[in-house]
């Protein structure tokens, strides 16, 4: 029996029974083609969903929070917890791109994660997001505020976050439409300015620079390719600095599944979708993989300026290493672009956080007030709600911005960990429910050679770096109350969450040969087509690059 077929027996199937017996009514409205009140609307196009993932996987986790990673770990040390964790992201990744891009339904992997595993772990897996992202908002205004402290350290963090602030709210206040073209601009600087930053560092360290010095691999032999943790000597003190940049790299590489949650308003999703996820590799190791080693030739692990705790550390490892090679002018220019990506960033936040809690809201587990939209399907009471959350960032006017960055980007860290964590569980679930009912996986709009070893490798990794993420404050005379909650709550929370849901729900975990592979399918083919080809090599360029 060929796919097709087995798509409508499995449709009899569900229409004979019912499709209440597989699928809760709430979550029906994700595909019912009749209603639109309450329905996101498809405004993204698909120059903002390759935008979108670009902009995803590069943020002030890359350009600020680096400053930390290679304090702690040293230039190898930050090397190679960016190359783990980059591989870690890319499995995630492909897992949640066979999914999504054959179920590119609203609510991304929550919704899946109902189809596929039971509303429990939905219930869990959404939660858990909408507090992962509604936390990540107050630590990109923070970190704005850190960046702009380069110029003017007179004027309170306040005035700067609430500046920031108007702005990100006002771009989510238009919709979807006005948010992928704001996000197309930032995250097109963001790209120009990190593509720019690698050349010219290749450039400086080979000695373009205006004082001409090689730099090499110096700092590479001094002060040493890993730096000793919190000064404990040897091979343990190597090993902790590197684990230390483990949960830093973690909260640069979250967002990357942020194309999974616009997939519900992804204009042609079966064929824009796998586009960008085929891609993300690509990103991980041009972005990622060459800023890190750019950071770690340019400057040395003992840096003062890389404790962003301190009150005159607001620069990014970038501007630091342009400064030291005497050029005057350009670190201002390299710090305004990486602020543009601290409000693309901080955009993004209010955005998915806004989604989510939408997503909670249309299968029921979140007040059905949070599931109401305008008539261009703009959220609007989730969007309000999340970003009245975003005032957390002015906790920083008191305990210094760089210290709340910190604090924040340890609990999404950990929340982002366990959110790709649910994505791969679900996967798994998923690839034996595709088994148990015969479906040639080959055949899906994107599939992976690696799976399902890929999403076993980065369910098991995410968990192991959640458990160890707090190691630090063990060690003797380091406890750190602050560290501990911002590490371990978020990880408490998910089995805490899940466990409620399921005696709250009292529903049976969805067997394999049960999974519901059809409903939505009609609906999702018919808003698909195919795009005119090229007229010209231009077109044929940005065809491959968007």
């Amino acid at each position: 029996m060929s796919d097709s077929e087995k798509i409508h027996d499995n449709e009899k199937k569900f229409a004979d029974v019912g499709v209440a017996e597989f699928l809760s009514d709430s979550e029906s409205q994700f595909v019912s083609p009749h209603e639109s009140h309450g329905q996101l609307k498809r405004t993204l196009k698909n120059r903002h969903i390759a935008m979108i993932s670009i902009g995803g996987v590069i943020g002030t986790g890359l350009f600020l929070g680096t400053a930390t990673s290679l304090q702690n770990g040293g230039p190898i040390g930050l090397l190679l917890g960016y190359s783990i964790v980059g591989t870690i992201t890319y499995a995630v990744m492909v897992s949640l791109g066979e999914m999504v891009a054959y179920l590119p339904i609203t609510g991304g992997h929550i919704a899946l994660a109902q189809r596929f595993v039971d509303p429990a772990f939905a219930f869990t897996m959404g939660w858990n997001y909408w507090y992962n992202w509604t936390i990540i908002l107050p630590a990109e205004l923070s970190a704005a505020s850190v960046l702009i402290n380069y110029w003017n350290q007179t004027i309170n963090d306040a005035a700067w976050i609430t500046i920031c602030l108007v702005v990100v709210v006002t771009i989510n206040m238009f919709g979807a439409g006005a948010y992928g073209e704001c996000e197309f601009i930032f995250a097109s600087i963001k790209v120009i300015t990190i593509t720019a930053l690698i050349i010219l560092g290749i450039v400086l360290d080979l000695g373009g620079g205006p004082s001409h010095d090689r730099i090499g691999f110096r700092y590479w032999k001094n002060p040493g390719p890993f730096a000793q943790y919190n000064g404990i000597a040897g091979v343990k003190g190597q090993f902790l600095g590197w684990w230390a940049v483990m949960t830093q790299a973690a909260f640069s590489f979250i967002g990357t599944e942020i194309v999974a949650i616009a997939a519900g308003e992804a204009k042609n999703p079966r064929r824009n979708l796998p586009k960008a996820i085929r891609r993300v590799y690509i990103r991980i190791l041009l972005f990622y993989i060459g800023g890190v080693t750019i950071i770690g030739l340019l400057v040395p692990s003992n840096d003062p300026d890389l404790n962003l705790k301190a009150s005159d550390a607001g620069k990014s490892p970038f501007v630091i290493a342009i400064r030291h090679a005497g050029i005057k002018s350009l670190p201002s220019v390299i710090n305004a672009a990486l602020l543009t990506s601290a409000w693309s960033a901080a955009s993004s936040d209010l955005y998915t956080s806004s989604r989510a809690l939408y997503g909670l809201a249309r299968v029921g587990n979140a007040p059905a007030i949070f599931g109401r939209t305008s008539r261009s399907g703009l959220p609007y009471v989730a969007l309000i709600t999340c970003s009245l959350f975003s005032t957390l960032a002015y906790m920083g006017i008191s305990a210094g911005s760089g210290q709340v960055f910190g604090w924040f980007a340890n609990m999404t860290s950990i929340a982002g960990l366990m959110t790709w964590f649910g994505i791969c569980f679900t996967y798994i679930r998923f690839h034996k429910g595709l088994k148990a009912q015969g479906f040639d996986r080959t055949k899906l709009p994107f599939h992976s050679k690696l799976q399902p070893y890929a999403a076993w490798y980065a369910m098991i990794f995410c968990l192991v770096i959640c458990i160890f993420s707090g190691w630090a404050v063990f060690l003797k005379d380091s406890w750190d109350t602050a560290t501990f909650v911002t590490n371990y709550l978020p990880l408490a929370l998910f089995p805490i969450l899940y466990t409620g849901a399921k005696l709250w729900k009292r529903v049976p975990m969805v067997q394999p040969k049960d999974m519901d592979f059809v409903s939505g399918i009609a609906e999702i083919e018919a808003e698909c087509y195919d795009e005119p080809p090229p007229r010209n090599a231009l077109e044929a360029f940005w065809a491959w690059l968007m």
